[in-house]
């Protein structure tokens, strides 16, 4: 099933990245030091590319979909969305967490729509792309379910129609799987791998996974630890489409995930 695109989709300029992050640096002050989270960081997203950010913890890989978000600001440097300079919090994006933070006391469906409540969007056309999402992500069936009555791959389902209820031009996910078991991170793999084809939706992905980065992903963005530099951009090479399986065994898999791992100096890092 292919989405529709609605009105309210951005029109991207032609040529203009999705997301440019230009010579970054974040640094914090505590009672006892200041910190450099992030330095020199400069990446260019371009439109409906998957890229994904691995690299150890405390590196800043948050902190960059922070900054894309409009949550931070850099305290060097500049990062623009589709070529206007984020200067604050951004309504146009989509974020999902790692946790899925469902209100308990809505149904899947509510929790969908709360999305447009907030955002005021016109109701019938909010109920008729929630349906859509729905059945993208083959939850048919379970639309009045409520999130205690949701397996942890359903919740994080619920919350990915909800950061696309609006048509974002721009996905940023932060470990959205991290909490699943393998079984079902695979799977999701498999489902957002899917969407993102579906969608032609921009997304950014923090992720602590090497094989779900390089599955995922047009580039896989390796991270130094703090302060956090880009030590290198691979470019994945795998086919469009990716059966998960076939996926695992091919040349380019096996290349790309050992470049990471040696990047990141432990063969055992990320799985």
């Amino acid at each position: 099933m292919t989405l529709r695109k609605t009105s309210s989709t951005p029109v991207p300029t032609k040529g203009v990245p999705a997301v440019a992050i230009d010579a970054v640096d974040v640094r914090f002050r505590t009672k006892k030091r200041d910190v450099t989270a992030l330095s020199e960081v400069s990446l260019d997203v371009r439109m409906g590319e998957f890229v994904a950010l691995v690299g150890p913890s405390g590196c800043g890989k948050s902190t960059l979909l922070k900054l894309v978000a409009g949550l931070l600001a850099p305290s060097a440097g500049e990062v623009r969305l589709q070529g206007e300079r984020v200067r604050g919090p951004r309504h146009d994006i989509g974020y999902v967490f790692q946790r899925a933070a469902l209100l308990e006391w809505r149904s899947a469906r509510r929790n969908i729509l709360l999305q447009a409540e907030m955002r005021r969007m016109p109701a019938e056309a909010a109920r008729a792309r929630a349906d859509e999402l729905i059945a993208m992500t083959g939850l048919q069936g379970f639309e009045d379910a409520y999130p205690h009555e949701l397996s942890g791959g359903m919740q994080q389902r619920v919350a990915l129609c909800r950061a696309l209820l609006h048509e974002p031009p721009v996905l940023l996910m932060d470990e959205p799987f991290g909490a699943l078991d393998a079984l079902t991170r695979e799977q999701m793999n498999v489902e957002l791998h899917r969407i993102w084809r579906e969608t032609g939706t921009t997304v950014l992905l923090v992720t602590h996974s090497i094989a779900e980065a390089v599955y995922l992903a047009d580039r896989v963005v390796v991270m130094s630890p703090r302060p956090g530099t880009i030590r290198e951009v691979i470019e994945v090479g795998l086919p469009a489409e990716r059966e998960y399986g076939e996926t695992m065994a091919r040349p380019e898999f096996a290349s790309a995930t050992g470049r990471v791992r040696g990047l990141l100096g432990s063969a055992g890092e990320g799985g």
